[in-house]
């Protein structure tokens, strides 16, 4: 009666003849061995205890849900205080009965290490007790393939002896560790050697397949280990000797003579008559009466059609008519569905927030199904569509092109709704500077869609032009008359003389002209009065 939940954990105490449990009521109580009742119940964590370990003295109790906690059996308080993992921790073990700084006088737990290991971490983290509350974090972790189900160690005892740690993977490998603890490593420690268990592949199937390795432990001599293989109901049991020199080791192991495990057939109560195809079966009614077996499937017809003799059966599209259905609005199978049922849907995936619904429905391209659609949807739903659409012109351009026909629609057929509201501008807001942003970007995007649009044409038309083949030039037939020739000649004779003499007469018009002109300027500049010579130098 101690907890009100499953225990996750049980520990038995060296000296005092206690023993202690946890659990998911996350308490941890104190068993009197000998009266087997209830000694002491404190409350271990905030979430559920899942793992607990006594110190070497006996005097310390260390305990795990997700943090780590170290307490003082005496008292029942909290003595440390440590970060622990991210899952449930589900092996926590001291490695150390001494500290490795023996010039620090020893309380009986500062200075030492331990280890805790949790569900789905493929780390396996070592603490430092220290005689400070500073330091909560680890100081080395080991890395190994898989999740950690079954470890085990040797203590240290001598401050030079290094710590081995056999940890078992669900994945059925073996890690071996053999390191010395003291101090910091910022870095995961590797395994030493990993050990691995297979069959010969000897007999009818040609390639190994692999043996789980189910738990490990060392020898009292620290040389060798017992290994836990095979299958969980007949495990084989087998002392194996280290050699760590090599980082991998793989046993070939032949389980399939060593188990033999008989299935035996699965015994039922229940008994099938033997029946003859001769045989008649009488069924309740007139004595004597025989009548042939029905088979269940005729007797599930009947109950479906349940039709008085002589009556037609009614179509479905009386049916829907008796029910007030219009007929036209049924949804085919394979099409699209009708604009009330997308508005309804549209209500739906506002109110509770179904991205998938919302989704169907905002993505349909047709216009006028829109149209309807936001026709047809209730004005309340008019404010939370709005929301929905901006927050969806803030993604992909695909999807802002889809959501702008939603909007084009909500203010064209619901604009007098949305004068009326008197917060109308705060509840837009965020749609007028998403607008803006946009906008002020086309005029740049266009010029560079016209500047780039010029470049592509001149490339082309330059690739065009070097893919046309040269045009030969010359004449490959040349017809030449006579007589127009001769006409031809005469009449640009003539037309030579004439314009030679129209030349002519021109010269010496625009010559008279030019004296002309220079007389008037003379007479207006005072240059009348000039000397003869001066007067021919003008001329």
């Amino acid at each position: 009666g101690g907890h009100d939940s499953r225990v996750n954990c049980v520990r038995w105490h060296q000296d005092n003849c206690c023993l202690y449990s946890c659990s998911e009521d996350k308490h941890i109580v104190e068993w009197n061995t000998q009266t087997c009742k209830v000694k002491c119940k404190w409350k271990g964590d905030n979430s559920s205890v899942t793992c607990l370990c006594i110190s070497p003295d006996g005097k310390m109790l260390l305990s795990a849900g997700r943090t780590i906690k170290l307490w003082d059996l005496e008292t029942k308080e909290v003595y440390r205080h440590f970060t622990g993992h991210a899952t449930s921790v589900s092996s926590l073990m001291f490695t150390t009965v001494k500290p490795m700084n023996e010039s620090i006088p020893f309380d009986g737990i500062t200075g030492l290490y331990f280890l805790s290991g949790a569900i789905h971490d493929r780390l396996l983290s070592v603490w430092y007790i220290r005689s400070d509350r500073k330091e909560k974090n680890a100081v080395m972790s080991f890395a190994v393939t898989d999740e950690p189900i079954f470890v085990d160690l040797t203590l240290s005892e001598v401050k030079e002896e290094p710590v081995k740690l056999a940890v078992v993977c669900r994945d059925g490998q073996l890690h071996l560790f053999e390191h010395i603890l003291n101090g910091y490593c910022k870095k995961p420690l590797t395994s030493n050697c990993t050990i691995q268990i297979a069959t010969p592949g000897n007999d009818g199937d040609s390639t190994p397949k692999p043996v789980p390795i189910l738990a490990a432990a060392f020898c009292t001599d620290k040389q060798s280990l017992l290994l836990v293989y095979g299958n969980t109901s007949q495990p084989v049991i087998e002392k194996v000797s280290l050699n760590t020199s090599e980082p991998h080791i793989c046993l070939v192991r032949d389980i399939q003579k060593v188990l033999s495990l008989k299935t035996d057939a699965a015994l039922t109560k229940v008994k099938t008559p033997v029946v003859n195809s001769d045989t008649k079966v009488l069924v309740p009614g007139i004595p004597g009466h025989s009548t042939a077996v029905k088979t269940p499937a005729s007797g599930k017809e009947k109950k479906k059609n349940k039709r008085k003799p002589g009556e037609t059966e009614e179509s479905i599209e009386e049916r829907l008519g008796a029910l007030d259905i219009d007929v036209s609005k049924v949804k085919t199978p394979g099409g699209l569905p009708q604009t009330d049922s997308l508005a309804v849907l549209l209500v739906q995936g506002l109110e509770s927030n179904d991205a998938e619904i919302l989704n169907k429905v905002l993505n349909t391209r047709k216009e006028n199904i829109v149209k309807n659609t936001v026709a047809r949807m209730p004005i309340y739903a008019v404010i939370p569509l709005l929301h929905e659409l901006t927050k969806r012109l803030q993604g992909n351009p695909y999807s802002a092109s889809l959501m702008v026909r939603w909007l084009k629609s909500v203010f064209t057929l619901h604009a007098s709704y949305l004068s009326t509201l008197p917060d109308l501008i705060p509840q837009l807001g965020m749609l007028y500077q998403l607008m803006e942003s946009r906008v002020k970007t086309l005029q740049k995007l266009s010029r560079l869609h016209g500047r780039l649009f010029i470049l592509a044409s001149q490339v082309a038309a330059s690739e065009a032009v070097q893919d046309v083949p040269e045009v030969n030039q010359t004449a490959k037939l040349v017809y030449e008359d006579e007589s127009s020739e001769e006409e031809g000649s005469d009449d640009e004779m003539i037309a030579d003389k004439d314009s030679d003499e129209n030349w002519d007469e021109d010269e010496e018009k625009e010559e008279q002209s030019d004296e002309q002109d220079m007389t008037v300027e003379k007479e207006i500049n005072g240059d009348s009065d000039l000397e003869p010579e001066n007067e021919s130098e003008e001329e």
